[in-house]
């Protein structure tokens, strides 16, 4: 049974897709004046916005408000909202895992790669890096990035961490289906693997766990993914 904030936030949901009183990219009023609209309190109304902002339809921004999503245009042409938020929370989940142990795997890959893997990782990372330029859409670009983040699992030498390989093809392909902020999320991705790849070939673990850290955190921030 729904709580009265889900069923708020599937009011408000309404307004925006349905009824399209607040547009994209539109700041909402502030708190007192929507709760008084809605006749809710402003408990109920931030428990709201938390279901909606975690799930891609509204951006809170610290000190300036919330806002809906940039790209809600995506929502009402012909794809069914439902199915954009279990495509968020997969992405989600993802990016959460993936940032609990690749930070750590780099690391370890930093410190127990032989010469011969490094320059592997290296030339796979060119690719990568052209693939990214040439088509951030396409097969290529996923099956690319997929090998240079793997290598560097792989060159963790440790069984555990390579089984989780498969993840990071998942992520790469989740993020491409959802069609959201690809070409940003893709020079993004471009700078941050040259800082990966520095590193790496410094042999700087710590640089490396940082650098993986902070390219995992930039993939989530463009695509407006919450961990809340």
């Amino acid at each position: 049974m729904e709580n009265l904030s889900q069923r708020t936030a599937e009011v408000l949901k309404k307004m925006i897709i349905d009824e399209q009183k607040y547009k994209y990219g539109e700041k909402l009023p502030n708190e007192n004046e929507l709760s008084e609209k809605l006749g809710i309190s402003r408990t109920t109304l931030r428990e709201a916005i938390r279901i909606l902002a975690s799930k891609g339809l509204l951006v809170v921004k610290r000190g300036r408000g919330t806002f809906v999503a940039e790209q809600i245009d995506q929502y009402t042409q012909g794809v069914e909202f439902n199915d954009i938020l279990k495509e968020k929370i997969t992405l989600r989940d993802l990016y959460e895992t993936r940032l609990i142990f690749e930070p750590e795997a780099a690391a370890l890959a930093c410190k127990r790669a032989t010469d011969d893997e490094i320059k592997e990782i290296l030339r796979l990372g060119d690719i990568c890096q052209k693939e990214l330029k040439k088509d951030p859409r396409g097969k290529k670009r996923i099956e690319s990035e997929s090998e240079f983040h793997g290598a560097i699992l792989k060159a963790s030498h440790n069984e555990f961490l390579s089984q989780f390989m498969p993840m990071l093809t998942s992520t790469i392909e989740k993020t491409i289906e959802l069609n959201y902020n690809l070409d940003i999320i893709a020079e993004v991705a471009f700078k941050d693997h040259i800082t990966i790849m520095n590193f790496l070939e410094k042999r700087d673990a710590q640089g490396l766990k940082s650098a993986v850290t902070i390219h995992l955190h930039h993939a989530v921030l463009a695509e407006q993914i919450s961990f809340d």
